[in-house]
């Protein structure tokens, strides 16, 4: 259920960004917003959602590469929340442009 599993993620997305021993804590941080941005499109939130993703995407693109099998899947989300708005134009240009390329 959404409605609980919320703020677990936020939880450990706020855990994430203060354990400063984890090897790859931008990548965990990234996990745990991903998490968080799931449970809200679950709950119909998805322009808090697309700011989340928006992020996710743009950091992991800088941090893995375009071809990353985890940015691809990040770009997927993000035009997933994208569709979810009705933001067309932006959605066909980041398919086009960006996720098909790649895959």
């Amino acid at each position: 259920r959404p409605e609980e599993a919320l703020p677990v993620f936020e939880a450990h997305l706020a855990l994430s960004r203060r354990r400063e021993e984890w090897t790859h804590k931008e990548e965990e941080i990234l996990d745990a917003q991903d998490s968080v941005a799931d449970c809200l499109c679950d709950l119909g939130r998805h322009d808090e959602a697309l700011v989340l993703r928006r992020v996710i995407y743009a950091r992991r693109v800088v941090l893995q590469g375009v071809s990353h099998e985890t940015t691809i899947l990040s770009g997927s989300n993000l035009a997933h929340s994208l569709i979810k708005l009705g933001h067309w134009d932006e959605v066909t240009t980041l398919l086009r442009d960006q996720l098909l390329p790649v895959a």
